[in-house]
C-alpha cells in the first residue's frame, strides 16, 4: 500500500518551496517551481480545481504588477515605449516578471497543498501536537472553503452571461468583466466562511480544554527527516539572501 504524505510533510514542502523561491528571487527557479506544482496537480488529478483557483487569484495580481512596474518603474533606464508619463522600460518589465513568477510559484504551491491535503488528517495531526484549537479551527475553515472557489466562479460567470453580460475582445472589456465577477465571488466566499465557521464551532472546534482524537495519522521517520532537511534548507536560503544583500564594507 502506498504511504500517504503526512499533512505536516505536505505543508512543509509547500512552505519551503515558497520560502526558497522568495529568497532566491530568480525567475527561472520560480517558473520551475510553478511547473512542478502544475505537474503534481495533474498527477494528483486536482489540476481542474487548482488552475482555475490560481487564475482567479493571479490574473488581477499579475495585471496590476504589469501596469505598476511595467509602465511606472522609476528606476527604469532602458525605455522601450512611452506614452506621456507612462514608460515601458526593460527594467520594469524584468521586475514585474520576477515578482509575478515568484508570486505564481508560491500561490500554486499552497493551492496544491490545500486541494490535496486531508483536512481530517490535518486536524488530527494538529491535535496530536497540542496545537491551540483556535488555530486548527481557522485552518480547517479555510481549507474546506478553498475547493468551492472555482465552482462558485463558474456559477457567477454563467449567471452573469444569462443576464446579458458580453465579454468583448480587448483588455478593458476583460478587466471590466473580471471586476464584475470578483465582487460577488468575494462576498459569497465571506458568507460561506461565516456559515462554515458556525458549523465547525457548533461541533466543538473552538472549544478550550483537553482534546481527544480517534484518528491515527502515520508519521514515518523518513518524512520527519525530510521535514527537518526542508526547514534547514529554507533557513539556509533566507540566510544566504540576507548575507548577499548586506551592504559591502559594513561590518556584520
Amino acid at each position: 500500500m502506498k504511504q500517504r504524505l503526512h499533512p505536516f510533510t505536505a505543508l512543509t514542502a509547500a512552505a519551503s518551496a515558497a520560502v526558497v523561491t522568495t529568497a532566491a528571487a530568480y525567475w527561472p527557479l520560480s517558473v520551475a517551481v510553478a511547473l512542478a506544482a502544475v505537474f503534481l496537480a495533474v498527477r494528483r488529478e486536482v489540476a481542474g480545481r487548482v488552475l482555475p483557483a490560481a487564475a482567479v487569484i493571479l490574473t488581477p495580481l499579475c495585471l496590476s504588477l504589469l501596469v505598476l512596474h511595467g509602465l511606472f518603474f522609476p528606476e527604469g533606464q532602458t525605455v522601450l515605449a512611452q506614452w506621456g508619463p507612462a514608460r515601458v522600460t526593460a527594467e520594469g518589465l524584468g521586475f514585474a516578471l520576477e515578482l509575478g513568477t515568484r508570486t505564481t510559484a508560491c500561490v500554486l504551491a499552497f493551492l496544491l497543498f490545500s486541494f490535496t491535503v486531508s483536512v481530517p488528517d490535518l486536524v488530527s495531526a494538529l491535535a496530536g501536537r497540542r496545537v491551540p484549537p483556535q488555530f486548527g479551527f481557522v485552518l480547517a475553515s479555510t481549507l474546506t472553503l478553498l475547493p468551492a472557489v472555482s465552482v462558485r466562479l463558474d456559477r457567477i460567470r454563467q449567471a452573469q452571461e444569462t443576464r446579458g453580460m458580453v465579454v468583448r475582445r480587448g483588455l478593458v472589456s476583460r478587466l471590466g468583466a473580471l471586476r464584475l465577477q470578483m465582487v460577488p465571488l468575494v462576498l459569497a466566499l465571506i458568507d460561506d466562511a461565516g456559515s462554515r465557521a458556525q458549523a465547525l464551532d457548533a461541533r466543538g472546534f473552538g472549544s478550550p480544554g483537553p482534546r481527544t482524537t480517534y484518528r491515527e495519522v502515520a508519521d514515518p521517520p523518513a518524512q520527519r527527516r525530510f521535514r527537518a532537511a526542508a526547514l534547514v534548507f529554507a533557513a539556509a536560503a533566507v540566510a544566504g539572501r540576507i548575507v548577499a544583500s548586506w551592504p559591502a564594507g559594513v561590518p556584520s
